[in-house]
């Protein structure tokens, strides 16, 4: 029986923003009121994620920057994985003479070198606002940075930086495709798998009694480590060849339509 379910949010809870569907609130609800622990696992930055699990309804600790924070709903910090400052320093040097826009998060702050269409679309995405610090101010502010963040014009670009990224830093981070525009590196060994497992033996639960619901290349990890793992209707290849079932798409709430059929059928 599944006693934690674990969700990605963009592409899978959601289309984009903090606004749930009505019908997934409503999944989300009878899933608590069943005993059932809801939350989130998400690239997002632990401040863009807090608005999404307080209209879901979410009071459990939530998995945010791809597995290398976990927060509760109240802000204490149960796990965290801070990239050590030499090494962002090296990453942007690199980034910035190879002429390609990164951002970073230190404290939980938005940070980029100045505003384009990138810090642009990216802010509009998460109901965010971020502070354009210049390519020194991102060298030097350096504590607390969970994961840089490359923003490309499409999956095509995404994957060839994803690849020199990994050829020139591969042995020290890991770097992940979030979204078609998203290349996201953390600490090697930080997935929403691993976080997955931290957050369950910190609740008392056992894999085999969570499910996990994704869609994109950085919920696989998290999608393989978990009881059950759910791929959504708009999932990309990779994922759905790894998950146990498939639901309906985003736009269909197919979020709703997996608790009802593998969470809450039967109790």
């Amino acid at each position: 029986m599944i006693k934690l379910v674990v969700t990605d949010l963009d592409g899978t809870l959601l289309p984009t923003g903090t606004e749930i569907s009505p019908e997934n609130i409503e999944a989300a609800r009878r899933a608590v009121e069943a005993g059932v622990t809801v939350t989130i696992a998400t690239g997002r930055m632990y401040r863009a994620a807090l608005p999404v699990a307080k209209n879901l309804g979410v009071d459990a600790p939530i998995i945010t920057y791809n597995g290398a924070l976990i927060r509760t709903v109240s802000g204490k910090t149960l796990y965290s994985s801070f990239l050590p400052a030499a090494l962002i320093r090296e990453v942007l040097d690199f980034v910035e003479e190879k002429g390609w826009y990164m951002q970073t998060y230190s404290k939980d702050q938005l940070l980029y070198a100045e505003r384009c269409v990138y810090s642009d679309r990216y802010e509009a995405a998460q109901l965010v606002q971020g502070e354009a610090v210049g390519w020194q101010g991102l060298k030097e502010r350096t504590e607390e940075v969970t994961k840089l963040l490359c923003v490309t014009n499409g999956a095509e670009e995404t994957e060839a930086r994803i690849a020199v990224l990994m050829e020139k830093f591969g042995d020290r981070l890991a770097v992940v495709r979030s979204s078609a525009y998203y290349a996201e590196i953390v600490n090697k060994g930080v997935s929403k798998g691993e976080g997955l497992k931290k957050l369950a033996q910190i609740l008392g639960v056992t894999i085999p009694e969570t499910m996990a619901l994704g869609d994109a290349e950085n919920d696989l990890s998290i999608l393989k480590e978990a009881g059950l793992s759910v791929a959504m209707g708009n999932a990309v290849p990779a994922v759905k060849a790894v998950c146990d079932v498939e639901t309906g798409t985003c736009e269909e709430n197919g979020w709703a339509q997996a608790l009802y059929e593998y969470v809450l059928k039967g109790r």
